[in-house]
């Protein structure tokens, strides 16, 4: 009982130590986006037709900061990755370690290609169709914070969701699931992400469609990429055998 309250403790310790690292790297990189954010601001708005609204002297704080943190969170998710990886480490087998260990670059860059997906393709076009639907009849005015915070609803969800494939690969490589699972959840997964869909898109149905497609097609990749690891796990461990 004792040896088990001693590993627990042990435990623990390390889980503290990875948090904390990740943290600081966090805030690390946060004070680093604040230095440069407003040459982040002017990339992110150069294509605005005049310049954004101010309701408040604390608005320009909020967009400022919601720019250095997406900023932050993107250079922290390989630090957390692999302090997450660290932490499982001692549980994982010498053949294990290093095809796990790749999977953290891929997290980084699916973070990325997720967010430029939704700033360069998926924001412009529901901006587009929204000011089409206003029309000549309403006089457009933006403010900082409604506009940042509709690029944020649009942009950084899919940074996560676009961590589905490597999610997958690497928890197929460690035997937690399998691609029978995942074609058997597919009606349950296909709802959820057409919930997650509806919640971060505006009240229509073309910026629904237009969310819920790619999200179906990382489903099918991600299934397609756990058979291709499921089958060299088994291989690997047949041979082993």
């Amino acid at each position: 009982m004792e040896k088990e309250v001693m590993q627990l403790t042990d435990h623990l310790a390390e889980l503290r130590k990875r948090i904390m690292i990740t943290l600081l790297i966090f805030m690390l990189a946060l004070i680093g986006s604040l230095i440069f954010v407003r040459d982040l601001y002017d990339y992110l708005v150069k294509d605005l037709d005049g310049k954004l609204a101010l309701l408040g002297p604390g608005d320009i704080l909020w967009v400022y900061m919601v720019i250095a943190t997406v900023i932050a969170v993107a250079i922290t998710i390989p630090v957390a990755a692999y302090q997450v990886w660290k932490f499982i480490k001692p549980a994982l087998s010498i053949e294990e370690q290093r095809p796990t260990l790749l999977f953290i670059p891929a997290l980084f860059f699916l973070f990325i290609l997720g967010i430029s997906f939704g700033y360069f393709v998926l924001f412009p076009l529901v901006l587009s169709f929204l000011l089409e639907i206003a029309g000549d009849q309403f006089e457009t005015f933006f403010t900082a914070e409604k506009y940042f915070q509709f690029m944020l609803h649009l942009t950084l969800p899919f940074g996560f969701l676009f961590e589905m494939p490597a999610v997958v690969m690497f928890l197929t490589r460690l035997g937690i699931i399998n691609p029978a699972k995942l074609i058997k959840g597919r009606k349950f997964a296909y709802f959820l992400l057409v919930a997650i869909s509806v919640l971060i898109t505006p009240p229509d149905f073309i910026s629904d469609v237009l969310v819920i497609i790619p999200l179906f097609i990382l489903y099918e990749v991600s299934i397609s990429l756990s058979k291709i690891v499921y089958k060299k796990r088994s291989s690997t461990e047949a041979a082993a055998a």
